[in-house]
């Protein structure tokens, strides 16, 4: 739009005006020969005609018209003026933590990324804050370029509400428990159980979760779990590392791979284990088989009416009930009761150092009875020698220790329904029984008076 050009060389200023009538700018066009250059009394014309009386930018425009008259340059996309939005009002709502969306990626692009570290899920601690409570902002009009009122409008903002196993404290809403979160139409909800109905893998990455564990699919090759609760497995359990501080439900089997280990603080149930390391603090209940695996329970290992233990290594601290131990071919079962293998482990780990340090102060000694050691080398191998002598002194004390906190279990039994295979170890307090003959429907016990194994016909 162009006032106040009388003619064709004038002067001139061509006004754009933008949507809401929030702002205007403008084209400066110098005059030509024989015309009328731009002046102050035009400009003032031009906002009086077009009516501009509110966010004028004297400054932006006085250095256009210089630019174009003094100069004769042409100067376009100026800022006449600028009116005042509207602030919107905002309603008191609940704004997510924004914190809890962050992907924790790496910084260094090239760096590698180990995506089973990766979890699909928000794990939240008891006390973390899932949201914060934002205050009304009142909304104020603005302001057009003409002087007239711009209404604002309410704000719908993306809230979001108090669910189950959660509390408000002051501003903030807060996780009243450890555990998933959850939201569901809108509403936050710290659930102390996990439920993964598909597979764990690249999707999930590895499972560490403070509460209950549910897992409908397998489990991929490689893939950590670590339950802060109990561990439901709907299918056959794949094991890489897992550690339930709970009970363990394995509605399949459970199948180790590689140097699997599995660590339960509760009850194990299951129907067969194989190739896997198992160790638990309560009864271990297997119902079909135990095949080339190494089981640890403080408890009982007790197995199905068919039950049968192949190839395998038991430490059962108060016995074992199974229908038969191992098989004509392949490798003997060895199984042992009555004994605290958690300590003896302890004690195992203690010796081991106690045998390297002995080696280690053998070769000082064999370095200081050589004539050719030098007074210097002699006298740094006579310093390292007596923290050796340290050492093994708190080491043999730590054993020491371990030996008196052992605990025997002499009432634990070994039932049989079936069959014991000859070449089968049975130990019990470490009174050994090796079995040379095939052993149907026994109980093998300890007889402490005797200081031998009893055996007894079911």
């Amino acid at each position: 739009m162009a006032y106040g050009a009388e003619t064709e060389y004038d002067g001139k200023i061509i006004l754009n005006f933008f949507p809401n009538n929030l702002e205007v700018r403008g084209d400066f066009y110098p005059h030509e020969p024989g015309g009328i250059p731009i002046d102050d009394d035009y400009i003032r014309d031009l906002l009086y005609r077009a009516n501009i009386v509110h966010g004028i930018q004297h400054e932006q425009i006085h250095a256009a018209y210089e630019a174009c008259t003094v100069h004769g340059d042409t100067v376009r996309d100026v800022l006449i003026a600028k009116g005042d939005p509207p602030v919107n009002e905002v309603p008191e709502h609940l704004q997510f933590n924004p914190a809890l969306n962050q992907a924790k990626l790496p910084d260094d692009e090239d760096a590698v990324v180990d995506h089973k570290e990766r979890s699909s899920f928000i794990i939240i601690k008891k006390g973390q804050a899932l949201a914060k409570l934002r205050p009304l902002r009142i909304g104020v009009n603005g302001t057009n370029i003409f002087g007239g009122d711009i209404e604002f409008k309410v704000a719908k903002p993306q809230e979001v509400f108090q669910g189950e196993n959660t509390h408000m404290e002051g501003s903030f809403l807060l996780a009243s428990v450890s555990g998933q979160l959850v939201q569901t139409k809108g509403a936050l909800h710290v659930r102390e159980a996990l439920h993964i109905k598909g597979s764990v893998g690249y999707g999930t990455g590895n499972i560490v979760f403070p509460g209950s564990v549910q897992i409908d699919g397998t489990v991929s090759d490689g893939f950590k779990i670590f339950c802060g609760d109990t561990l439901t497995v709907k299918q056959t359990f794949d094991v890489s590392e897992v550690v339930t501080k709970n009970d363990l439900n394995v509605a399949g089997g459970i199948i180790g791979r590689a140097q699997a280990m599995l660590k339960v603080g509760g009850l194990i149930r299951t129907k067969f284990i194989e190739n896997c390391r198992v160790a638990g603090r309560m009864d271990v209940k297997v119902e079909l088989e135990i095949l080339n695996s190494n089981i640890y329970t403080m408890g009982l290992l007790e197995m199905g009416e068919k039950g049968r233990i192949v190839g395998s290594e038991i430490y059962a601290f108060k016995g074992v009930r199974a229908g038969s131990i191992g098989k004509a071919t392949g490798k003997a079962a060895r199984i042992h009761c009555g004994i605290d293998f958690a300590m003896e482990q302890e004690k195992e780990r203690h010796n081991r150092v106690l045998y390297a340090i002995s080696s280690k102060m053998k070769q000082i000694n064999t370095l200081l009875e050589d004539p050719a050691t030098s007074t210097k080398k002699r006298e740094q191998l006579e310093v390292h020698f007596k923290k050796l002598e340290e050492e093994q002194t708190k080491t043999q004390e730590k054993i020491t220790e371990i030996i008196g906190k052992l605990e025997n279990f002499e009432a634990a039994t070994i039932e049989v329904r079936g069959e014991i295979i000859p070449g089968t170890l049975i130990e019990i307090c470490q009174t050994a029984l090796f079995v040379t003959t095939p052993l149907k429907k026994v109980r093998i016990r300890l007889d402490s008076s005797q200081g031998k194994l009893i055996i007894d016909n079911l």
